[in-house]
């Protein structure tokens, strides 16, 4: 009898790894479901001796930009037409056929053309989907898994569309809100290393043939156009070489978990954090729980989801407070990274046994917040970005100017 591989998360939340014997992947599934795990992923043990050709193939095959190429507004709209076709009485394989004759996008298209062909294969579709974690959560394969487990893959398939938009609408929110700072940042620093490289070096000549002495604020202006003009490679060294250092600090288990305690604690920018990680965790425990996931299975896979490593960690904690019976509410609160109004509206849940429904609410009020927050952090950003530019700018005109007139003892 054929052997596989499975990791899955048992009813603490904990994640285990074993081998089963089994007929097949779904009678794996029953066996975890028996033991009442919910299954993450689940792999013929026989494939394991070519996992690292397979890997090198998967990783030489992938793009340079990550994510499958598939944005995460085409996921949503894939499982929202999938969850349409389930409910006008499709099974999956044909509700997939469907979706791969209609589908336009030719990387969605071999994304379902890999999938269908493994459900035809007589895999699950959650146990489909895991190839593709680049592209599905785990908290959605998570979902897919306990929905075909319990028969409502269809009403499981609605609620994660509603939940993608929701993430959408939440992440275009604080994309849309970057791009003028963004630009308004590269154009400024395009002006300045134009004026420095370029600009200043032309006064040199004549500010050496006048022999009066500069002040200064002309000869560092100068001095930086110097090195601008002749350092400019340099400069690009020393840039790349703290992009890539930023890089593996953020990487760094450590690192990452000191940049976050203090990224929290910067006034406006922490509140957003917080804000975000707040409407994404209710989000995504109360999806979990409306689709029949235990509490701590919920928050182990909600833990997954956040980007702050301090707040992911705060959530742990409560993981392991939850499992000794204490409330969520009361854990989170007692961290006091959370803002408190969740914590309240969740506790209201807790007592009112309808805690699935509040944190839904919860994570509506918090995707408002963030675009309030957001909204507040550019009014003062804009203004503050262009005063400073204009400063520096100013400073470096002056800086000329200054230089000129005392070179030919005109009044200033």
């Amino acid at each position: 009898m054929p052997r596989f591989l499975f990791r899955a998360v048992d009813s603490e939340g904990e994640k285990v790894e074993g081998e089963i014997e089994a007929a097949d992947q779904n009678a794996v599934v029953d066996q975890l479901r028996k033991r009442q795990q919910i299954p993450l992923s689940i792999h013929a043990a026989d494939s394991v001796s070519g996992t690292g050709s397979s890997s090198l193939r998967r990783w030489l095959e992938q793009p340079l930009l990550g994510g499958g190429g598939i944005r995460q507004r085409d996921v949503a709209i894939m499982t929202r037409e999938l969850s349409t076709l389930l409910n006008a009485g499709l099974n999956v394989d044909q509700a997939l056929s469907f979706l791969l004759d209609v589908t336009q996008n030719e990387r969605l298209r071999r994304l379902l053309t890999d999938l269908l062909g493994k459900v035809q294969g007589g895999s699950m579709l959650a146990s489909a989907l895991e190839d593709h974690k680049a592209v599905f959560s785990s908290a959605y394969i998570g979902l897919v898994r306990a929905g075909e487990s319990g028969n409502a893959l269809d009403d499981v398939l609605t609620r994660l569309a509603e939940y993608l938009d929701s993430n959408e609408r939440l992440n275009e929110q604080v994309k849309s809100a970057l791009v003028y700072p963004l630009l308004l940042m590269m154009m400024a620093s395009i002006s300045i290393v134009v004026l420095l490289a370029l600009v200043v070096p032309q006064f040199t000549p004549l500010f050496e043939s006048a022999g009066a002495d500069l002040p200064v604020l002309t000869r560092f202006v100068v001095g930086l156009g110097d090195a601008a003009n002749h350092y400019w490679w340099l400069a690009l060294l020393i840039t790349l070489g703290l992009w890539l250092w930023g890089r593996s600090q953020l990487r760094n288990p450590t690192s990452r978990s000191r940049i976050d305690r203090i990224a929290l604690q910067i006034p406006l920018v922490g509140d957003l954090i917080a804000k975000i990680d707040t409407a994404r965790m209710a989000r995504t425990v109360g999806t979990l729980l409306t689709n029949g996931v235990a509490l701590p299975n919920a928050l182990s896979i909600a833990k997954e989801t956040m980007g702050n490593s301090r707040l992911r960690d705060t959530l742990g904690d409560t993981l392991i407070r939850v499992k000794e019976g204490k409330r969520v509410a009361a854990s989170l609160e007692r961290a006091g990274v959370f803002p408190k109004l969740a914590t309240h509206l969740i506790a209201v849940g807790e007592r009112s046994g309808q805690l699935d429904v509040m944190l839904s609410k919860v994570a509506d009020i918090f995707d408002q917040e963030v675009k309030t927050t957001v909204g507040r952090l550019m009014t003062l950003l804009v203004p503050v970005l262009t005063i400073g530019v204009g400063l520096v700018i100013a400073t470096i005109i002056g800086a000329i100017l200054t230089a000129i007139l005392a070179a030919y003892q005109l009044p200033i």
